[in-house]
């Protein structure tokens, strides 16, 4: 059995579910413990978790002090493999969770810090990069990542805008010319389950501003300085840049998709697709006779890029049975079998109220596996 689920948010990491799933299935499991073999990859689709996955599947976890969302000092993970591999998550620097409790700054949150994140993956020899974008406390187009690699962005009177994509709306010109030299022989993948486009009613702004606290005059606000950031990026480096803003995934983290494709190079995948590849989930599944897999909440969004909607597509190109293990399911059967995923799991069926079942979320998932095991394991 290969268990390939992603955390519960809020509640277990990815690492916790495959431990609480272990514990669960040989519980339930009725045979020999020699004939019951578990196997464990923890994965996840680039936001947040995503260095986290990439540790648990052998890479070496490296720390960095870089800028937080608000300007203040905060310590970011990577991670690296020996083969100059490294797995950037934009989220250990720039990320909701860096912001206190009830606290948003949708209009001053910066991405410097992600820049930061990335120079250190460069200072520590990495020659591919997956960039995991996702859980972002900004909306700044990647301005500020792109500042921290040597870019400039100026006001008309030549002093820098100041952090954030509210600032954007000031801006006058900009240079790239003093990126990171190191940038250019590095293969760099955008890793997202965002396919928006930067700017409009789909854009950075308008679907996911309002989740970092942006009221509808911030919306409005922020959309119209992303729009001033491409067009004066056009006059930089020509038509491309209104290219890229209009390119799937341009949106992605406040739009530091756009400042990763225009700036870096970078090459949009969807994220568990990527990391499916980076984990070794292909090798993970010789053998197995079934797979596990999950997240928090099992919903309309899981079925477009989600984790498990990967991992399931993975397995049943394979011929391989799988099943699923989640907080609450908010999908039919219909829905669940077309996504190739046979039976779930939610622990809202053994604990109806959802804030008892997300502070006991762990012996919830024990008993949930242990019933999966009676059911699929006899």
């Amino acid at each position: 059995m290969l268990i390939a689920a992603d955390k519960f948010k809020g509640s277990l990491t990815a690492v916790e579910v495959a431990e609480r799933v272990t514990a669960g299935l040989r519980r339930g499991w009725s045979g020999g413990a020699d004939l019951l073999r578990i196997d464990a990859l923890p994965v996840a689709d680039g936001g947040d978790g995503t260095v986290d996955a990439a540790v648990a599947a052998g890479f070496e976890r490296r720390e960095a002090r870089v800028t937080g969302p608000l300007g203040d000092p905060v310590t970011a993970a990577y991670a690296l493999r020996d083969d100059g591999t490294a797995v950037v998550e934009m989220a250990e620097a720039s990320g909701l969770r860096h912001l206190p409790d009830g606290v948003f700054a949708p209009l001053d949150a910066t991405t410097y810090g992600s820049g930061e994140l990335l120079r250190a993956a460069l200072d520590a020899g990495a020659r591919t990069i997956v960039f995991g974008v996702g859980g972002s406390a900004t909306t700044d187009g990647g301005a500020g990542m792109l500042s921290a690699l040597g870019a400039r962005f100026l006001r008309a009177d030549g002093t820098p805008v100041a952090p954030g994509g509210g600032a954007l709306g000031e801006l006058a010109t900009a240079d790239l010319s003093g990126l990171d030299p190191r940038l250019g022989p590095v293969e760099l993948v955008l890793a997202s389950d965002v396919d928006n486009p930067l700017t409009g009613p789909k854009g950075a702004a308008a679907i996911y501003g309002p989740q970092k606290g942006a009221s509808e005059a911030d919306v409005a606000a922020l959309d119209a300085a992303l729009a001033t950031y491409v067009r004066v990026l056009e006059r930089a480096v020509g038509a491309r840049a209104a290219e890229y803003a209009a390119a799937p995934g341009a949106g992605a983290a406040g739009g530091i998709g756009f400042g990763a494709l225009l700036g870096l190079g970078a090459v949009f995948r969807p994220g568990i697709e990527v990391m499916l590849d980076v984990l070794g989930f292909a090798a993970a599944l010789e053998g197995a006779d079934l797979v596990i897999t999950g997240e928090g909440s099992l919903d309309e969004q899981t079925l477009h890029g989600k984790a498990p909607a990967g991992v399931a597509a993975a397995a049943r190109a394979r011929g391989i049975e799988v099943v699923a293990v989640c907080g609450r399911l908010a999908l039919s059967p219909a829905a669940l079998g077309g996504a190739g995923i046979r039976r779930a799991y939610p622990l809202t069926d053994l604990e109806p109220d959802p804030a008892r079942c997300i502070a006991h979320a762990g012996p919830l998932l024990e008993r949930a596996a242990e019933r999966l095991a009676t059911d699929f394991l006899g």
